[in-house]
């Protein structure tokens, strides 16, 4: 039998209903023999409320505190889901971040797991107990609560899971796998039955919302097979074992097979994106440093960046992009260096989206960025910007053809599924 770490999200945990759907989910594992440890989020809805409960006390608030409050919404729902499932004969008991400890390096509030201590956790799944711990938290090194930033339940899950060696770390979400891409906007959009950590990675980095980020940084360093599950499901659906869902695994548990067939993987949009132009910039060297230092220092992370062919006078324009949250700061930091930098004007845009084609397929095919682009061209959409890598190549548009993007690119490299 298999050691799972199923990992339930808000939505899945919004409600005594759902979270008694949920123990009967994780009673079905462990009924199975599988050794089962379970990773929760706090209820839909309720780290906001926390949260705003923290702004109205102080605008100041210390970081240490705001953890202590912020991490109560995991705690409420793991000793709930301890409850239900024993309620209907199972035996669990919740483990806190500090019980174990999860041990936390770097600031509260944006904290990062060093080390999870997991010899009780094994002992007590080894034993037949169902150990469920709160998502987002773990012991920082002054030991008090810290929390791991927005998201960091998907994070905990990944880290639990090496931490006791699981077999998987099943992800239930409030959709049933990763489709080629948001099926809201094309109604063909297929559910994949695998992906490999580069190309997640790369899909939640470019706006795939079914993961957060280092989540799948984590599993693909620390070799987690991850499989993404809907747990609104009817009581007749199959179990995890059959592989309902998404599995994301190395390159090499890719069946080959499914890495010839398939060129790309998935269109990913992200309307978060704003750009800037720096017109006239002195076109010698350190005038670039110039413009990015001050923002990394910010920690304000950009991603495109063009530089213009250089002017007859010794000048060029430069454009990049940074998150839309991060645009006042970036903006105010552009204008205090603007005597350092020497441009002319700085001109910011909202009204941007940014497109992306990812897939292994990309290593070995020529011809997928001109694909796109033709494809772009035909139906008048113009590419302001575009960044690559080895697997992902993105384009910035204009906001308003964002859907028009996505699905002509969706046909362009045939994605779209059977009628």
């Amino acid at each position: 039998m298999a050691r799972i770490v199923m990992k339930f999200g808000g939505t899945s945990m919004a409600g005594i209903e759902r979270i008694r759907r949920v123990a009967q989910l994780v009673k079905r594992q462990a009924d199975a023999g599988h050794e089962v440890a379970v990773v929760v989020s706090a209820m839909a809805g309720e780290t906001d409320r926390l949260v705003n409960f923290c702004r109205e006390a102080s605008s100041l608030y210390d970081p240490a505190e705001y953890d202590v409050v912020v991490a109560s919404g995991e705690q409420v729902t793991s000793g709930l889901l301890a409850i239900a499932l024993q309620s209907i004969g199972a035996k669990a008991r919740s483990w806190l971040g500090w019980q174990l400890p999860v041990r936390t390096i770097e600031a509260h509030s944006k904290a990062r797991i060093e080390e999870i201590e997991s010899d009780a956790l094994i002992s007590a799944m080894q034993s037949g107990e169902i150990a469920i711990i709160p998502g987002f938290q773990g012991l920082s090194d002054d030991g008090r609560v810290a929390t791991l930033g927005r998201g960091g339940s998907d994070t905990s899950a990944v880290a639990v899971a090496a931490a006791v060696k699981a077999d998987r770390c099943d992800i239930y979400t409030d959709v049933d796998g990763v489709y080629t891409t948001d099926p809201r906007i094309v109604a063909k959009a297929r559910k994949l039955k695998q992906l490999t950590f580069e190309e997640m990675l790369e899909l939640a980095s470019v706006g795939a919302k079914v993961l957060q980020t280092r989540s799948v940084g984590l599993a693909m360093k620390e070799n987690v097979r991850i499989q993404v599950l809907s747990s609104f499901t009817g009581d007749d659906a199959p179990p995890a074992d059959s592989l309902p869902g998404t599995l994301i695994v190395s390159d090499d548990e890719v069946e080959e097979s499914e890495m010839e067939r398939q060129l790309i993987s998935g269109i990913a949009y992200d309307k978060n994106e704003a750009k800037i132009t720096l017109t006239r910039v002195p076109d010698k060297p350190g005038a670039v440093a110039a413009i990015f230092i001050p923002l990394a220092d910010a920690a304000i992370n950009v991603d495109m960046i063009i530089q213009n062919v250089g002017r007859d006078k010794g000048e060029t324009d430069v454009t990049f992009t940074v998150p839309q949250a991060d645009l006042p700061r970036a903006l105010d930091l552009l204008d205090q260096a603007q005597d350092e930098i020497g441009y002319n004007r700085l001109i910011p845009d909202t009204n941007v989206a940014k497109i992306s084609v990812v897939g292994v397929g990309m290593r070995s095919h020529a011809g997928v960025a001109s694909t796109m682009f033709s494809a772009l061209a035909d139906r008048g959409v113009n590419i302001q910007a575009i960044t690559t890598s080895e697997i992902k190549v993105s384009v910035l548009i204009e906001e308003d053809y964002t859907e028009l993007a996505v699905r002509v690119l969706h046909t362009a490299y045939g994605l779209d599924a059977e009628d």
